[in-house]
């Protein structure tokens, strides 16, 4: 993998050569063409559908922490594995799985965390056909790689965020939102300092029901626990990215009930600001046609630039996300 060989000497020579990278430079390294690379790995049939708790699901766990060693950023766990194992029920079976964490230490305000979240896991293999879940939910598992380059190549350059960020891959959210849940009930770093949860599930295709403007991400949760965090993201849009942010699945009677239904449920449930990155269904959702060719890696590069921005004003502005 690209990934692998190159990144810590491309951290070396950016900012070597370039000592005075802006956030924008940061935000540009989020590139097109190396999410396609990592997600056609990520989405290969050696992955195997990455059902939680099987041999595809680990080979997908020790992916994302090569990746991150090969980044030089650290583990987020206590031993420095970046694995957090569990042992949690599904329908009466105990299933073994891991989430996996990395983290960037914050150079002011260490003790305050700004987590950002994807799901790990898909549908594994069924009646011979493997669900590989590039959109679902790979999209969001690469960007997540890719914003945390980026703000590696920002440490790297002496322009590292304030606050600490930790990158959250979770297992089980297709079992019902399993992973997320045991981190909350087991946090590494504390709920009450956890600033804010990004969590991004699905932002590498367009929704069929939309017309028009394809250049949008779906936004829930970002007004429902503060306003202040709903404000700083949309002026980061409003300043970088300038995509539609549509709220259609935001309002409180959507049928759809999405907010319930990804991983920053659980940081919610905890009082802890959310914003959830979504494209919307389409005909492959939960479909073994879900596959890498199928993803619109340009505007994957922007949505992953967005969450990056967002992130960014969250983690180095001076007083933390208000809680309403």
């Amino acid at each position: 993998m690209k990934k692998l060989l190159l990144a810590p000497l491309f951290i070396s020579m950016v900012c070597c050569a370039q000592p005075n990278l802006t956030q924008q430079d940061f935000a540009n390294t989020i590139d097109a063409a190396e999410l396609r690379v990592l997600l056609y790995t990520y989405a290969s049939d050696e992955f195997e559908g990455r059902e939680m708790g099987t041999a595809g699901e680990e080979k997908a766990v020790q992916f994302l922490r090569d990746q991150y060693k090969a980044l030089g950023i650290a583990s987020g766990t206590k031993d420095g594995s970046y694995f957090q194992p569990m042992t949690l029920d599904v329908r009466g079976k105990n299933v073994a799985s891991k989430n996996v964490l990395a983290f960037i230490e914050g150079s002011e305000k260490p003790e305050e965390v700004l987590v950002i979240s994807a799901h790990l896991d898909h549908e594994g293999v069924k009646n011979g056909k493997i669900y590989n879940g590039a959109d679902d939910d790979g999209s969001g598992t690469v960007a997540m790689l890719e914003i945390a380059e980026a703000f590696q190549l920002a440490v790297a350059s002496g322009q590292g965020p304030k606050r600490s960020i930790l990158f959250l891959h979770v297992s089980g959210e297709e079992k019902g939102l399993l992973g997320s849940k045991y981190y909350t009930d087991n946090p590494v770093y504390s709920l009450e300092n956890t600033v804010s949860n990004l969590n991004i599930d699905m932002i590498g295709r367009t929704d069929p029901k939309r017309k028009g403007n394809r250049d949008y991400i779906y936004l829930i949760g970002s007004d429902k626990l503060s306003q202040d965090l709903h404000d700083l993201s949309e002026e980061a849009n409003k300043n970088f990215t300038n995509l539609t942010l549509d709220y259609t699945f935001n309002a409180d009677d959507d049928p759809n009930r999405f907010y319930y239904r990804s991983d920053h449920y659980n940081f919610a449930k905890n009082n802890i600001p959310v914003i959830f990155y979504f494209n919307g269904t389409h005909d492959d959702y939960h479909q073994p046609t879900d596959t890498p060719e199928k993803i619109q890696y340009d505007l994957l590069e922007q949505r992953a630039q967005l969450i990056f921005h967002t992130a960014w004003e969250i983690a180095n502005r001076d007083q933390r996300v208000v809680l309403d």
